[in-house]
């Protein structure tokens, strides 16, 4: 299935206070250069806060990461628990279509959708307090047919059942989760025919069931207040995240010929490229358009005085291994992403297949 971002898009995109702070705890989790395996909580916590994920969303985590946006992209696009366009102010509602749940009634439960919500996928209710979808399989098969509201499972639906349960959720309540039809757990629904002197626990749902039901946690969105989700930068185990460095100020527009910048001190073996001590014209070439640049790179290269492509594409064996040896935390990058050859092609005026789908969008 093709997945393509919304055609409307909100201007801008921030964590709230509660959320930034936990989503530096994720980032210290990772070793310096490794922060974009937080890639996935980050974005599952943007689309918590907003309800779904716009481009400003996603392109605000990959900045935190240090990540080109079309990699962020990537993930966003390929995983189907990400939404990609907005989604009821109440519940998003999620039928599983696939064998079990068809075979046992998924067609009825998308008709309730249609009269409930929207005729179509992904459209939103009239009053706007729901949308739904088709997925496949949620893995609940013996409690089928079933659906995936906000977090939790409900399963065992009939008709009736199902527009109970849209139906309380329209008024302000949030419904049990778990079978609709009395069931405990997932044994038959004939009965026990095994450990048939199992003494059932005397409460009236499964422990998932009991947490979800305490914590009101089916559609409950994370706002980073809650004690289940606290921040994994204030425990023992996880190092706090780096302070940023302050920003550079902006370099002025030359009126003469670049001065060659002092060299910095650095470190390693091989010899330091010829750099300058600003971009020339004042207009540095977007160097973000080489596959592996994301933005921190981008100014490590600019630190450097490394402007423009040329520069780059004239690098011989030894200065691209001085190179690799002074990325901060990016060690070996222009070997690997095989920088030089990308630049070749962008310094005479061609495009590279990364180029060609990333132009504009930095």
């Amino acid at each position: 299935m093709l997945r393509r971002l919304h055609p409307e898009q909100p201007s801008d995109f921030a964590f709230t206070p509660s959320n930034a702070k936990w989503a530096k705890g994720q980032i210290a989790k990772y070793p310096e250069g490794r922060q974009a395996s937080a890639i996935i909580p980050l974005l599952w916590r943007a689309q918590e806060q907003e309800g779904w994920l716009s481009r400003p969303a996603i392109e605000g985590v990959a900045e935190m990461l240090d990540m080109p946006y079309i990699r962020a992209l990537e993930v966003a696009t390929f995983y189907f628990m990400f939404q990609l366009q907005p989604v009821g102010t109440v519940a998003h509602v999620q039928v599983c279509g696939t064998t079990s749940c068809m075979i046992c009634g998924a067609e009825d439960l998308i008709g309730v959708c249609r009269e409930k919500i929207a005729d179509t996928a992904h459209e939103i209710s009239a009053d706007g307090k729901f949308s739904w979808e088709e997925v496949e399989c949620l893995g609940a098969c013996t409690n089928a047919p079933m659906v995936q509201i906000g977090k939790d499972f409900y399963e065992d639906l009939t008709t009736d059942s199902f527009s109970e349960v849209l139906d309380a959720f329209a008024r302000g309540e949030v419904p049990r989760p778990g079978p609709q039809n009395g069931r405990f757990s997932c044994e038959p629904k004939s009965g026990l025919n095994a450990l048939s002197d199992f003494v059932m626990p005397a409460i009236t749902g499964n422990g998932s069931v009991a947490r979800a039901e305490a914590m009101a946690d089916t559609i409950k969105r994370i706002d980073g207040s809650d004690p289940a989700y606290t921040d994994p930068s204030q425990s023992g185990s996880a190092k706090p995240a780096a302070a940023k460095k302050p920003a550079r100020k902006a370099t002025e527009k030359l009126s003469k010929p670049p001065v060659k910048a002092a060299a910095p001190t650095t470190k390693g073996e091989g010899k330091r490229p010829e750099a300058l001590k600003a971009a020339r014209g004042g207009v540095a070439d977007d160097l973000k358009l080489i596959k592996g640049v994301g933005p921190k790179l981008e100014k490590l290269c600019n630190k450097l005085g490394f402007y423009h492509f040329d520069q780059i594409a004239a690098w011989k064996s030894s200065e691209i291994k001085w190179v690799d040896e002074n990325l901060e935390g990016f060690k070996g990058r222009v070997t690997r992403d095989d920088w030089v050859r990308q630049a070749k092609t962008l310094a005479a005026g061609g495009e590279t297949e990364f180029s060609r789908k990333n132009r504009g969008r930095a």
